[in-house]
């Protein structure tokens, strides 16, 4: 193995005797890690300038597959600098394709966790922020990195950086495969085993699983057997370790097992920055991201979070703001303030509504006529609302009156007594006549009269005994 020219590098491994020493106009100095996707190599160009170069495991002799490879690459090179490992280039020609992108000297998320126990307090919100603005430069790009992991995640000197985004799509490794890392099952999403369409979804969920691991040292979903591991991650809820009570909440919504219920990646940016999580208005992306990327590369853990300028302007209070006019007791005056009295000038037509009968600044003020824009009907103004309200009594006498005939002409007493006075009436008619016809009618003329007299005295006497 050829040494590195630079500062020697953690964890790198020896080449291999079947390893290739170099990969155009870079030479190979050693292993920086192996999956199954391929192997990542150091590389060094002749200035001394450090590579990451991934020997890809794919074979590229179907037209359609290179075609496929070459546009995912391409999408992965537009993906902003935002705590990302830029995509340099792709070679596709050679009998061994390779993929060239930033070198980040620092150790992965899972080594650093491994070695070193879990993350808390503003390292782990550091972390949170950076994978996620990773996340959201990608997704904004129309890539989707369908392997994001702790050994995915390094952790730079500027911060936490993503790397290797894409190229799981780039080989069209989309599906469950017993050959995969049994680590990296343990951070994909449910769709992903259903053979469901991969997309940000996924990733969100990847993204709140690693975050899980960094803050408790094991994913939420376990990291046993293979087929375990899928059951808990497609049926059962997630394992968490203690987290602030915002990062819990979002890392439970990014873990739901319908993709639809969990917010994209800027969404969750956007509330760990502490911004209002109800703005529903487009968002600058650029400002967002450079936020998230200043945020996540502070220069330590416990360095105090950078300050986040609002998206939108915030309402100040105004304190020049006029007093509001004096309480009913006190009579107005005409002034700036009250130029011409608001509330009779600008409701003229609805004076039950107007809620000034006890100001009588119109008949107390007679002398100012200008302030009044009705001059004409100053005692209309504020008097006509009074009779309805203060004499309800004037309105509602003859429906009382109707109420009070039609339930004393249907009174039983009343009737009884109509009838027994008109059948005494008949009875002596029949005395003094001897008839059973004059009879009769001197009977039926004296209860019509009973009834009619003891009818009209009771409605009267009660029509005042109500006024009473």
């Amino acid at each position: 193995m050829s040494e590195p020219a630079g500062p020697p590098v953690p964890g790198l491994a020896k080449l291999w005797t079947h390893d290739p020493v170099t990969a155009g106009r870079y030479r190979l100095v050693g292993r920086l890690g192996a999956g199954g996707q391929g192997v990542v190599y150091l590389g060094e160009d002749d200035a001394g300038e450090r590579v990451a170069v991934k020997m890809v495991n794919v074979d590229l002799s179907d037209p359609r597959a290179r075609s496929q490879f070459v546009k995912e690459i391409a999408a992965a090179r537009r993906v902003a600098p935002f705590c990302t490992a830029q995509v340099l280039f792709a070679e596709v020609d050679g009998e061994q394709p390779y993929v060239v992108s930033e070198f980040i000297e620092g150790p992965t998320l899972h080594r650093h966790v491994r070695e070193n126990g879990p993350l808390a307090g503003n390292a782990l919100h550091r972390l949170a922020v950076g994978t996620v603005t990773a996340l959201a430069a990608i997704h904004s790009a129309g890539v989707v990195h369908c392997d994001l992991k702790p050994d995915n995640v390094v952790l730079g000197r500027d911060g936490p950086r993503v790397i290797d985004f894409g190229i799981a799509r780039a080989l069209g490794v989309t599906e469950t495969a017993s050959s995969r890392v049994m680590g990296t099952t343990a951070y994909m999403a449910p769709e992903r085993f259903r053979n469901d369409a991969v997309g940000p979804p996924c990733d969100v969920f990847a993204w709140a699983a690693t975050i899980a691991f960094a803050a408790g040292g094991r994913p939420p979903f376990g990291n046993d057997s293979l087929f375990a591991v899928m059951h808990r991650v497609l049926h059962d809820p997630p394992e968490l370790p203690p987290l602030p009570p915002v990062l819990d909440e979002l890392i439970r919504e990014c873990l739901a097992k319908d993709p639809a219920d969990r917010p994209d990646a800027e969404r969750v940016l956007v509330r760990l920055l502490r911004q209002d999580a109800s703005v529903t208005a487009p968002l600058r992306r650029e400002s967002l991201l450079e936020a998230g990327n200043e945020t996540a590369g502070a220069p330590t853990p416990n360095h105090p979070l950078p300050p986040i300028p609002p998206t939108t302007p915030q309402p100040r209070p105004t304190p020049s703001t006029p007093a509001p006019p004096p309480t009913p007791t006190t009579p107005f005056r005409a002034g700036p303030t009250q130029p011409a009295h608001p509330p009779v000038t600008t409701q003229p037509a609805h004076p039950p509504v107007t809620t000034q009968p006890a100001h009588p600044p119109v008949t107390t003020q007679p002398a100012h006529p200008p302030v009044v824009t009705q001059p004409a009907h100053p005692p209309v103004v504020t008097r006509p609302a009074h009779p309805p309200v203060a004499e309800p009594g004037v309105g509602a006498r003859p429906d009382g009156a109707s109420r009070r005939l039609r339930r004393e002409a249907l009174d039983a007493w009343g009737i009884s007594t109509a009838l027994f006075l008109g059948a005494a009436g008949a009875a002596a008619g029949y005395v003094a006549s001897s008839a059973i016809g004059p009879a009769a009618a001197v009977g039926a003329v004296a209860f019509v009269v009973v009834y009619l007299v003891r009818l009209l005295v009771a409605t009267a006497l009660g029509g005042r005994s109500d006024h009473g």
